[in-house]
């Protein structure tokens, strides 16, 4: 079996176990079984860390069910080979070459050296950051809820923010702490930091480390920590300014709170569609064009090597980089005075023209099948799942049981990534030394 076979049945075995375990009638409040397409597909949602849903799972499931939603949600975020690879590392196991290939699939490295202590280093981080997260969103709970289920509420919302998953035990979401900075800040916080990538922290933390130990030679980082940072940083500060300026006018979303709290929610909805799926204000009573904003800010998702989905901020520099290149006349592709090879920016193309093409045909389907939704919230609906985002007009629950199929198989397909998944049907990629005549072919 190849190893993008091993990794696209792996993240089908969980969702299978979390399908059983979610359907146990003590998984849910009322005691009885549970629905088998609800649990199917708030298990697809949470192992592909989406955090759609359709029930309320801090009303419909019980303690245990939301427990097992936070668990698959934590699988889901650190992926299937490095959450089996720690397993093997725990009980004393060395693995073997294959292991470490599929490691360096999963994870989109370079190269297989040293994965163990990068599995142990990815483990190492999600603790310190998921349990930083519990310490500060538990002043923020505990008075509202008690210590036994503020501490739930904490330990809950920080998984899920880290995972970038998105699911609240809050029937409104987070709309009722829109206002305070503690919560928005940590929830940000941890939804930026989850997506940016564990590569993109380890070199901040050495970089900041060899600053306080005053080392003469100075961390230099790599081409992947200077895209990832300045692309995100980019992304959230272009779309706070859009929000702000596009929804101040409106009374259902920004209009009605003060200039502190309209800033406050601007900035949280510019961070949440990088597929966390957290929101402080009603996503369905937005505006069309903050909903086409969002639309494109879930399309881009987080960066590689992070728990977050869409085609990575990476993919969108590379292809802005092409454009920049041929409008400049230049046959090079160049970032931070780098070459990019050819090889990426194929990737880059496949990634593109498989998300558009996963996305055109699941709107598809469900307009087919839901004639009567209108077509920003199906669109809304379909990016949301294929970014794994969790983000909703508020349609998830009330759509047919066919498009639910259709929501959870985007789920998987964005979750796994579509060149990943067609390696899986087609068999991995060999390379060829045939080579044919080239010719020009008018474009454009």
């Amino acid at each position: 079996m190849t190893v993008s076979r091993t990794i696209c049945l792996g993240f089908l075995a969980v969702i299978a176990l979390g399908t059983i375990l979610l359907m146990m009638p003590f998984s849910t409040s009322s005691g009885n079984w549970n629905d088998l397409i609800v649990a199917l597909f708030t298990s697809t949602s949470a192992v592909c860390v989406t955090g759609l849903s359709v029930v309320d799972p801090g009303t419909y499931f019980s303690f245990w069910g939301q427990l097992f939603i936070a668990l698959l949600a934590q699988i889901g975020g650190l992926g299937y080979m490095t959450t089996t690879t720690f397993l093997i590392l725990l009980i004393g196991r060395r693995f073997d070459l294959r292991q470490k290939v599929a490691i360096q699939q999963a994870l989109d490295r370079p190269g297989m050296n040293g994965s163990a202590q990068v599995i142990r280093s990815i483990m190492a981080t999600t603790l310190i950051f998921e349990i930083t997260g519990v310490f500060l969103l538990l002043p923020a709970f505990v008075p509202d809820y008690g210590w036994s289920q503020g501490l739930w509420l904490a330990i809950f919302h920080s998984i899920n923010a880290w995972n970038n998953a998105g699911f609240s035990l809050f029937k409104d979401n987070l709309i009722g702490y829109q206002s305070s900075l503690l919560v928005v800040l940590t929830i940000t916080g941890l939804i930026i930091f989850g997506g940016i990538g564990y590569q993109v922290i380890l070199e901040a933390y050495i970089w900041l480390r060899d600053r306080l130990l005053k080392k003469k030679i100075s961390q230099v980082f790599s081409l992947d920590f200077k895209v990832a940072t300045s692309t995100t940083l980019i992304l959230l500060v272009l779309g706070t300014i859009a929000f702000f300026c596009i929804e101040i006018r409106n009374p259902e979303t920004f209009g009605s709170l003060n200039l502190s709290d309209q800033f406050l929610v601007a900035w949280f909805q510019s961070v949440t569609p990088r597929t966390a799926g957290f929101n402080t204000v009603d996503i369905g009573k937005m505006t069309n064009a903050g909903l086409f904003i969002m639309i494109a800010l879930m399309f881009i998702g987080a960066s590689p090597g992070g728990t977050g989905g869409g085609i990575k901020t990476t993919t969108l520099r590379v292809l802005t980089s092409c454009t920049k290149a041929i409008l400049h006349g230049k046959e090079e592709v160049l970032l931070y005075e780098r070459k990019i090879a050819i090889s990426l920016i194929l990737k880059a193309v496949g990634v593109l023209v498989g998300s558009v093409a996963t996305v055109i045909l699941a709107t598809i389907f469900i307009s087919l099948t839901d004639p009567k939704l209108d077509f920003i919230q199906i669109l809304f609906e379909v990016v949301s799942a294929f970014a794994t985002v969790g983000l909703s007009t508020g349609i998830t629950g009330a759509v047919s049981p066919v498009a639910k199929i259709v929501l959870i198989i985007t789920m998987y397909v964005g979750r796994v990534g579509v060149l990943l998944l067609m390696s899986a049907v087609l068999g991995d990629p060999r390379p060829t030394r045939i080579h044919y005549p080239e010719e020009n072919l008018l474009v454009g």
